[in-house]
């Protein structure tokens, strides 16, 4: 269930990313959500950890529905800037007693009002040490960003701080969302320059309303290309156009990309498994 030897036996795949409820009251509904997309045979899903660390409990029972009652390889993703080293080393066992391998490393967001102390992990670095310390056996994957993280002072610090985490022993990356291919491979050149050799799987967010993409961008600090912009424009006050045109776009990234070397991209469904099929639908004859 190791998931960088997974993909590497595909020619091609898809993943895909949800994110578990935040609320008791909404678990029924998340759980068929991702149960639906797991029909979908992807690859792998990773389920993420909500801000903070809010829903660390739903996000080891979720990844634990969908690998025991699906059969899709899960990744959790697990986040360090809020929790004690005692608090990462529960999670860690908790997980690990699940049958869970695969784990995505973040420092994760600072909370509002949130005061860092000398004891808290501070980076991303020290959560893939803390990890491979306490078992070696965990597959870890880490973040990257081709629009440059947005704490970082420019690209090249934060390539830097990339091959440190890499050498750290992270098995492969996931990106940021990012919506223009040639920024992308832009990145990895320089990704390969710096001796950043592990596998990249390139991160792709289908946009269906203009809504969204407004959060999306004030949340992760991507830039749109004008192409996009123009989509926007022209599509974005008709739901069902505006959800058209987003899925086409992400589809046309994805082609891009295998056309290109990429073997695995991985999908953020946003727990929509009607916008999850679309996108398989479109390439069902790339990836038979």
């Amino acid at each position: 269930m190791k998931i960088g030897k997974l993909v590497e036996e595909k020619q091609y795949s898809v993943s895909f990313e949800v994110f578990p409820p935040k609320t008791e009251d909404v678990r029924e509904s998340v759980e068929q959500a991702a149960r639906e997309i797991a029909a979908l045979m992807p690859a792998f899903m990773s389920v993420t950890y909500g801000a903070g660390g809010g829903t660390s409990e739903y996000t080891a029972a979720l990844a634990e529905d969908i690998q025991n009652n699906t059969g899709v390889p899960v990744m959790a993703h697990l986040t360090c800037i809020t929790s004690s080293r005692d608090d990462i080393r529960a999670q860690l066992e908790k997980l690990r007693s699940k049958g869970i391998e695969n784990i995505l490393a973040l420092r994760g967001d600072i909370p509002d009002g949130f005061a860092l102390k000398e004891q808290n992990y501070h980076h991303a670095i020290e959560l893939v040490r803390e990890i491979k310390a306490f078992d070696p056996g965990f597959c870890v994957a880490g973040a990257c960003y081709p629009d440059t993280h947005p704490e970082a002072p420019n690209q090249k610090e934060d390539v830097r701080h990339l091959k440190e985490k890499t050498d750290a022993g992270m098995d492969f990356l996931i990106t940021q969302m990012f919506f223009d291919n040639p920024v992308f491979y832009s990145y990895m050149y320089k990704l390969r320059e710096a001796g950043i050799t592990v596998p990249v799987h390139p991160g792709i967010m289908p946009i269906v309303n203009a809504k969204q993409m407004k959060r999306t961008l004030k949340l992760s600090g991507t830039t749109l290309p004008e192409r996009f912009h123009r989509i926007l424009d022209t599509f974005g006050e008709t739901p069902e156009a505006m959800r058209q045109a987003g899925i086409a776009y992400a589809t046309d990234q994805i082609i891009d990309l295998f056309a290109n070397g990429f073997r695995t991209v991985h999908v953020y469904s946003m727990n929509n498994p009607q916008v999850a099929k679309a996108i398989l639908d479109n390439l069902s004859e790339i990836l038979a």
